[in-house]
């Protein structure tokens, strides 16, 4: 089932989230988010775009977002998306499906360009966005360095 986020999702959130903050290079975060924190993102997100969780027997097993994509007002048409699964259910389908449900929401809030960037190498994030039509459309190189290596960047766009 997939829902709307509430605020006491926050440390399952969490949970998920940090596994990919301490054990990946997916994200360029290197601290553990607490709760408090990922309760403030949720909040900041649900108020301009749309945030998502999947639910498997009554558990969150992972989210999807739309925040902003930059401060400036000129960008206000423009969202950017972000989605983890834990581990565990991967590769079922449920990227697909929640993916679908967020195009969904931005769609009905009017964005016009949705942006996902992806830390590289990551066939797997990059072929679920280009499922959906989005384009390659930037490769910054070692912007990022965690875990020893530097890590490329790749920016895709869709047009709703």
């Amino acid at each position: 089932m997939i829902r709307q986020v509430l605020l006491s999702d926050a440390q399952v959130i969490c949970d998920i989230y940090n596994v990919y903050v301490t054990e990946t290079t997916v994200t360029f975060e290197e601290t553990p988010v607490t709760r408090v924190e990922m309760a403030r993102r949720i909040e900041e997100a649900t108020e301009i775009a749309s945030w998502l969780v999947y639910e498997k027997n009554g558990n969150v097993v992972g989210y999807a977002y739309g925040r902003k994509w930059r401060d400036r007002a000129a960008y206000r048409h423009s969202v950017e998306t972000g989605m983890y699964l834990h581990p565990d259910y991967r590769g079922r389908g449920i990227g697909t499906e929640m993916k679908s449900a967020l195009l969904e929401k931005l769609r009905e809030k009017s964005f016009h360009i949705v942006i996902s960037g992806i830390a590289l190498p990551n066939p797997t994030s990059i072929a679920l966005n280009e499922k959906f039509g989005f384009i390659k459309v930037a490769h910054f190189k070692e912007v990022g360095f965690k875990m020893g290596k530097w890590i490329d960047v790749g920016y895709w766009q869709l047009t709703l």
